[in-house]
């Protein structure tokens, strides 16, 4: 275990030694770099207000690498890179930096592990069928992670009573080609929340103050279109378990960014747009927590 400390934060990173330099590996914009082989990264500060990107990461255990049945560029296009960068700026962070086709985090115990096509946008994640011990050892970090997510969660409850959690995913809308056309707008919004694990009625003003941020603000001169529920409804695995655990005292909203920040078949990013959505999640954080103040 590393760690870095501040006279606000702690960070920490839960990795081991590193590996040998892969062949290929995505642009990052992550720094300083963390290991290859590492977990997660978590950055506690002085606020109420979280932000997990739990789908950025694209390494994966090296004995697994030549079981995939896909190369790295396919699976990078279901990753979620960049979401990282747009939490930057949230007091507390907590990004995980193993592939989802390793281990989805974002899915229940029995799902995590992509053994169908059917689990995977009809994808054969594996070149054969995958031996139990593999199975068992990525669900070992699994496991791991909403352990310590429990113990991190239970730390900002004690400390301010109750917390707001933005799950920051992203999602494809150009999935026939780079040249076909895209995702019609009305099916796909520039950002989508996600709500429908959580009890709407007592977390009204927290997202309705969200949305209105969000709509607040437009990029590159367009205003924003957010929409609730309407590509992703927030039925994954985390905000699931924020609420299961902390149901009076835990907001856990699923924020997906529509990938226009980034060309999805190549991975290259647009930094500009990058920018503008970093800015616009670190002015949200004051919004949420004058609003999670204000709560009954």
């Amino acid at each position: 275990m590393q760690s870095v400390r501040s006279a606000d934060n702690v960070k920490t990173t839960s990795t081991t030694e590193l590996a040998p330099e892969r062949a290929f590996w995505p642009k990052t914009l992550i720094t300083p770099p963390v290991a290859p082989t590492a977990l997660w990264t978590i950055e506690r500060g002085m606020s109420p207000v979280i932000a997990t990107a739990i789908h950025e990461g694209h390494s994966t255990r090296l004995n697994l690498q030549p079981l995939f049945g896909l190369d790295d560029h396919d699976r990078l296009r279901e990753e979620d890179p960049y979401t990282e960068f747009t939490i930057r700026d949230v007091p507390n962070r907590i990004v995980f930096h193993r592939s989802r086709f390793e281990v989805d985090i974002n899915r229940n115990r029995e799902g995590a592990i992509y053994l169908t096509p059917e689990q995977a946008w009809g994808l054969n994640v594996w070149a054969g069928a995958l031996a139990d011990d593999e199975i068992e050892a990525s669900l070992r970090t699994h496991d791991a992670y909403y352990n310590m997510l429990l113990a991190f969660l239970k730390g900002i409850e004690r400390q301010f009573g109750r917390f707001v959690a933005l799950d920051i995913h992203s999602y494809n809308h150009r999935r026939d080609g780079p040249t076909a056309r895209p995702t019609p707008p009305e099916q796909a919004p520039d950002i989508n929340i996600g709500t429908s694990s959580m009890d709407r009625g007592r977390w009204a003003t927290v997202v309705d103050a969200l949305i209105a941020h969000f709509r607040s603000h437009t990029i590159n001169g367009s205003p924003l279109d957010v929409r609730e529920n309407v590509a992703f409804q927030g039925k994954g695995e985390q905000t699931r378990f924020i609420h299961e655990h902390f149901p009076k005292t835990g907001c856990a909203i699923a924020v997906e960014f529509k990938k226009f920040f980034m060309d999805e078949w190549t991975g290259e990013p647009d930094t500009d747009v990058l920018d503008q959505l970093r800015q616009i999640v670190a002015t949200a954080v004051p919004i949420l927590e004058k609003t999670l103040a204000s709560q009954p």
